[in-house]
């Protein structure tokens, strides 16, 4: 068992982060807790004990920062009573307000340590997350826009279902011009970024109509093809079966 919190940034801080977390275990049996795509950047630092993430291949040691690239599949972070995590959700391309960073796309499905200067003060943070969050993020806010919002605004408000030709469109941009913004800033292409919304769009209608709702109808309503093709969809980004989830 774990305890995990979310909380809304400062008003100011809203169109470039989603919402700061903390996470800590409560019980002596480990286990493993997985996470799915939701197509955001993170920022974390381990205030416990060390932990391995990326499903084993990477451990996150204490006091250190890191950057969780964009996913396009499921993560598992090992978790016991002495794990304590604090982390940022950003809303996608907008690393580079806070950062000179190294592209996105070299972060694919990835978590790598921030150099010290970039780092989060684990002595700083550890009194009052929230607070420490909110002046750190604030002071490092060089910009005030993001290239691609409108962009991800008409992505996420069709749900995933737009064809990049219409977006491209409607966007004043060329296909080229579209894919290679959207690797450098967003980490992956707008295609993957698409489906990742599809699926979190089905994810929230099987959780909360499985009961009344055949998989054949979800599939239809979010633009897959057959029950066969969210299913195989579900069952990549996930590792489970809609039954499972």
């Amino acid at each position: 068992m774990m305890k995990y919190i979310e909380t809304k940034p400062h008003w100011d801080l809203s169109p470039f982060i989603n919402f700061f977390w903390e996470l800590k275990g409560i019980e002596s049996d480990y286990h493993w807790e997985r996470v799915f795509p939701d197509g955001c950047l993170g920022i974390l630092i381990n205030l416990g004990k060390n932990c391995l993430t990326d499903n084993g291949s990477r451990s996150l040691k204490f006091g250190k920062t890191y950057v969780v690239g964009a996913m396009t599949s499921f993560k598992d972070t090992l978790i016991d009573r002495n794990s304590h995590l604090v982390g940022v959700c950003l809303r996608p391309a907008t690393l580079s307000n806070f950062y000179n960073h190294t592209p996105e796309n070299i972060l694919h499905n990835d978590t790598i340590e921030f150099n010290v200067p970039d780092g989060l003060n684990a002595d700083k943070i550890i009194n009052d997350p929230i607070e420490y969050l909110n002046r750190y993020f604030t002071e490092r806010n060089r910009k005030r826009t993001n290239i691609l919002n409108s962009v991800i605004n008409d992505i996420d408000a069709s749900n995933g279902q737009l064809r990049i030709n219409d977006i491209s469109r409607r966007n004043y941009m060329t296909i080229r011009q579209l894919e290679r913004n959207f690797k450098k800033h967003v980490g992956m292409s707008p295609k993957e970024y698409s489906n990742i919304v599809r699926f979190r769009n089905a994810l929230t209608i099987i959780k909360e109509t499985a009961q009344n709702r055949s998989l054949s109808d979800i599939s239809f309503e979010c633009g897959y093809y057959d029950h066969s093709h969210i299913s195989n969809e579900i069952k990549r980004i996930t590792g489970k079966y809609p039954s499972q989830l």
